[in-house]
């Protein structure tokens, strides 16, 4: 699925719904592009990337999704968001403002974050030690994980993405990719089986 933030909203979301879109993957993965490409306009965008300095991150991120939701907004997560630690408030939040809650998931490509991470301005490099601790806690969300639906994000190869239904068992999500830290992918601890 490609096209705009209004095309994206209305074909997956529906009109009066609100929506809380989380955004999984590595850093240097694509997902803040993608944000602002594909949902931005659209939609509230709440990143711990603009309060780094703030002593509460979390609490922060929390209070802005709630006074956004409490507004009726569509909500954006944009963090790295790796396990149902991050996941289990935010679906919460949605659930008790009534909105659907949605995973993006962007497959990890270490090499292909290594490489974009590479390319950006000194500032806003991330330490190649805090890529692959995320890559060792990066699990793939699922319905079963408490989202109304995951879709899988890829680069489309000129520039743009390609935004997909993510199926449960293997379709969208499932990578071979492990360099040695276990299957990447895998399931969140404590999800039932299909």
């Amino acid at each position: 699925m490609a096209g705009s933030s209004g095309a994206l909203r209305a074909g997956i979301y529906g009109a009066n719904v609100p929506v809380v879109a989380v955004l999984v993957g590595l850093q240097a993965s694509g997902k803040t592009t993608f944000c602002q490409r594909m949902l931005g306009s659209g939609f509230v965008v709440v990143s711990k990337a603009h309060f780094r300095h703030a002593r509460h991150p979390q609490r922060r991120q929390m209070h802005l999704v709630e006074e956004a939701l409490s507004a009726g907004r569509d909500v954006v997560v944009d963090n790295t968001n790796p396990s149902p630690q991050e996941w289990a408030p935010l679906i919460d939040a949605a659930r008790a403002h009534g909105a659907r809650v949605v995973a993006y998931w962007f497959p990890p490509d270490l090499a292909g974050s290594l490489q974009r991470n590479a390319a950006r301005p000194d500032r806003a490099r991330i330490p190649e030690v805090a890529l692959r601790a995320t890559l060792a806690r990066l699990l793939r969300p699922r319905v079963r994980d408490g989202f109304d639906e995951v879709f899988a994000v890829e680069f489309d190869g000129s520039g743009g993405f390609i935004v997909r239904p993510a199926g449960e068992e293997g379709d969208g999500g499932e990578s071979a990719y492990s360099e040695g830290n276990g299957p990447i992918g895998r399931e969140a601890p404590g999800s039932p089986q299909a």
